[in-house]
């Protein structure tokens, strides 16, 4: 199914902003067991991220998206991911927007993607990316239309028994990876990127820094390497859809790791956060 601006449509305005130049926002939405999976968190970063591109999400527009969002739920037999997209709306040719365009929601729902079962128990296969993030302050964090460095960087393997990519600034530091946030585990610590430059700042990334501090385990954002990534005693990539996936091998590397007992920790913290 697809909405756009609540009707049941396919197509968009050829000016719209979002096709034009990737000027809007998006969130991906995991529906199981009947719900969307932390709903209210990623309309918090929706709105957040809105408001610092300037487009004018109003609250009349998030009440939309709630009842755009219930109605396609109603509509759904099985589990499913659902993309809600808001673009700044439909604009002239050029780059200037004005103030008084009416942001484009766009709302559509997909099959959930079927990944190995054992991926979450005993973890995946990674490389190391070779196209490096753009960095920009003002755009860090942001989950924003233009995604060309992550298809560049997904599009750089078809072998399928490699689950994920990681991806690093243009400084050689750890970022993210290409559908996903990372966190190492050293001495006890729980670390991740810091995000000031380059990089999303997921839900569930957020979700798993907010539950390991509250149960007493330290988690750091700091500047990695591929250092620390080697010397790291667990690795685990995270997002909405997916959860939490343990890393197991790094094939760049030849490294490996087990499935250690603080990824199993965390795991059990989202397991519990989501039901």
């Amino acid at each position: 199914m697809i909405l756009i601006n609540g009707q049941t449509e396919s197509r968009i305005e050829v000016l719209d902003r979002g096709l034009q130049y990737g000027d809007g926002l998006f969130e991906t939405l995991a529906y199981r067991n009947n719900k969307i999976e932390f709903l209210e968190q990623h309309l918090q970063r929706l709105q957040t991220d809105s408001q610092r591109l300037n487009i004018s999400l109003s609250e009349s527009g998030l009440t939309k998206i709630h009842q755009e969002l219930d109605f396609v739920c109603q509509n759904l037999q099985d589990e499913a991911v659902i993309k809600l997209i808001v673009t700044r709306g439909v604009g002239g040719r050029g780059y200037f927007a004005g103030q008084d365009l009416s942001p484009t929601r766009i709302i559509s729902s997909h099959t959930l993607p079927s990944y190995p079962q054992h991926f979450p128990q005993s973890g995946i296969t990674v490389r190391f990316c070779q196209h490096r993030l753009s960095e920009s302050a003002i755009l860090a964090g942001i989950k924003h239309l233009n995604r060309l460095d992550q298809v560049l960087g997904r599009n750089e393997w078809t072998d399928k028994t490699i689950a994920e990519g990681l991806m690093f600034d243009q400084h050689d530091n750890l970022i993210e990876g290409t559908m996903s946030n990372i966190f190492l585990v050293n001495s006890g610590n729980l670390l991740t990127p810091k995000l000031n430059l380059s990089g999303v700042a997921g839900v569930i990334r957020a979700t798993i820094i907010r539950l390991a501090s509250e149960n007493g385990l330290t988690v750091i954002e700091q500047t990695l390497s591929k250092t620390d990534l080697i010397e790291a005693n667990e690795v685990f990539v995270c997002n909405s859809v997916n959860g939490i996936w343990p890393v197991n091998n790094i094939i760049d590397t030849q490294q490996s790791y087990s499935v250690g007992s603080i990824t199993q920790q965390c795991q059990s913290w989202l397991s519990q956060a989501i039901k």
